[in-house]
């Protein structure tokens, strides 16, 4: 697994980093030790980037009761901005923010994570002042090493230009390249570690879509929408047979990505996902491309094609 640094920080992260959502709200109790073969087969694998949030259900509890005791192995990050699960508070409150950062850690069985993300997705505009300055205050006390960012558009054009954060989590994907030539180089330009979220933009490239599987949510329909509209214009000679692996490829193949975190409650998708990109990439420079002009075609105005 190919190892880089995460921007101007001294963490070591691969390139295939593991989200960790799914594990916390689609498992359950009895589905415990499918998490624990998960996560141990990422780590296994050469994968030591695990992303997870306190409002990921019991994802955090499952991390440190399977791997607590191979800490020195994995960068570890996490996000707060939510009343942590189970518990009662109010979203983006200094007590919710502060409260959760500790009990965080006491699920997750450490002294320290070394990334603190703030969980910016129902934030528009710029944060509280307050607020900021408790991520600070816990890189301070040694409660994380560094502080991100994660959000999208305009709200990681602000966290990258206030200088604040040390990284940027934000949706990258074939059919989401909005973030191409504004956030993923201006955080480059600013030293910033970026990492890549929902690069395979929830499986939707390469399918085959029928009416009974369109999904509703309005995130997943406009990638599908979008999907559908790049893959209208016709076949690419150069596109790989496998779908995720083109999806992945993509993604990787900008150098300013540093880690592209794949979520999954499956361990044999976490395997195969490590296998194709330890063996299988790079893809084609120009199918990657191509799926830039079809973005730019489709992807930005794709109601304008029939």
């Amino acid at each position: 697994m190919e190892i880089v640094q995460l921007g101007k920080t001294d963490l070591k992260v691969s390139r295939l980093g593991v989200g960790l959502v799914e594990i916390g709200l689609q498992l359950t109790e009895n589905d415990k030790d499918q998490a624990y073969d998960l996560l141990n087969t990422a780590l296994d694998g050469g994968i030591n980037f695990f992303d997870t949030a306190e409002c990921y259900g019991m994802s955090e509890d499952i991390i440190g009761e399977s791997l607590s005791h191979r800490r020195d192995e994995f960068v570890l990050a996490t996000k707060a901005g939510h009343p942590s699960y189970g518990t009662d508070g109010m979203r983006w409150s200094v007590n919710t923010i502060k409260q959760s950062i500790d009990r965080s850690l006491k699920r997750l069985k450490t002294d320290y994570v070394d990334l603190l993300q703030i969980h910016a997705y129902d934030i528009f505009g710029q944060p509280p002042d307050d607020i900021v300055q408790v991520f600070l205050d816990a890189k301070r006390d040694g409660k994380t090493r560094y502080i991100g960012y994660s959000q999208e558009n305009e709200e990681a054009m602000w966290a990258i230009k206030s200088g604040l954060f040390d990284t940027i989590q934000t949706a990258f994907n074939i059919m989401d390249q909005r973030g191409l030539v504004d956030i993923l180089d201006e955080a480059s330009k600013s030293g910033m570690g970026v990492i890549a979220k929902r690069p395979i933009g929830n499986g939707m490239w390469g399918r085959t879509f029928k009416k009974s599987d369109h999904y509703e949510d309005s995130v997943a329909k406009s990638l599908r929408v979008r999907a559908e509209k790049m893959q209208s214009i016709g076949p690419i000679k150069t596109e790989p047979d496998n779908h995720i692996l083109a999806a992945l490829g993509f993604v990787l193949h900008h150098p300013q990505v540093h880690t592209a975190i794949v979520g999954s409650r499956n361990p044999k998708h976490v395997k195969s996902n490590i296998d194709m990109v330890n063996n299988q990439l790079p893809i084609s420079s120009e199918y990657v491309e191509e799926l830039h002009k079809r973005y730019e075609i489709v992807g930005r105005n794709w109601r304008s094609i029939d």
